[in-house]
């Protein structure tokens, strides 16, 4: 089984294919045979998008994670597989397995250091409004930094916990998935740094997708909805006869 190209690691690649896709892990999943687009970004994350769907893959998995090519075993060769590439996760079960019949492009490219996102409207000013009244947090919180960097790109908050421990505040306008993935890269960094720990996450937003909620709550993550309105002055939620 041969190991992909050193060259594949190092920006994103950009594989045009024709493929299926088998998913085992904490559920089962399969895509039938389709041309898709597959990213492997320099993160080691690696996702399959179809041309549809706005910007969800299809199906992706998560660094750390190995991956390999191989040739297809005689049934699979029989049923026109020219090679196997086959991710699999470093600390759990989860497999993705890759049957790709025929290459219609594929290239990688260097992208360099990104500046991170850079916040504007409703969700920069949601941003600062929870700094000003990190209470909402907690009884006892105290804000270390907007805006903390690291590796992956800023943090929206650093707080500090009454009990001494720091909370990742990540803030959206709304709550989606990618948002939880994206504040889960961050606790995976930031709990590394033995000043900090422990480490908890809190998702932060007008309105937080169901899937997201179940998602965040299973990582262990806070949910926190964000009354725009009452945090600016505009409304007094306690005021409200409905």
């Amino acid at each position: 089984m041969a190991c992909l190209s050193r060259r594949y690691t190092r920006g994103v690649r950009l594989a045009i294919v024709r493929c299926s896709v088998e998913y085992s892990g904490r559920l089962d999943a399969h895509l039938p045979l389709a041309t898709r687009l597959i990213m492997v970004k320099a993160d080691g994350s690696v996702l399959v998008h179809a041309d549809g769907g706005s910007y969800k893959p299809l199906n992706w998995m998560n660094p750390p994670l190995t991956m390999s090519v191989a040739p297809p075993g005689p049934e699979r060769e029989a049923d026109g597989v020219a090679q196997v590439w086959t991710v699999t996760h470093v600390k759990s079960d989860d497999r993705l397995i890759i049957y790709v019949h025929e290459v219609l492009h594929d290239s990688s490219h260097e992208l360099g250091r990104d500046p991170g996102l850079v916040k504007s409207g409703v969700e920069a000013h949601l941003q600062k409004l929870l700094a000003e009244q990190v209470t909402l947090l907690g009884e006892g919180c105290r804000l270390i930094r907007r805006e903390y960097p690291t590796a992956l790109g800023p943090i929206d908050l650093l707080v500090r916990a009454p009990d001494g421990g720091t909370l990742a505040v990540e803030v959206k306008r709304r709550g989606e998935i990618d948002g939880v993935e994206q504040l889960t890269r961050y606790l995976n960094l930031l709990r590394r740094d033995p000043t900090l720990t422990p480490v908890t996450g809190v998702f932060a937003a007008q309105e937080i997708r169901p899937q997201a909620r179940t998602l965040a709550t299973d990582r262990g993550m806070r949910c926190l909805l964000l009354d725009y309105d009452a945090m600016r002055g505009v409304d007094d939620p306690d005021s409200r006869l409905f």
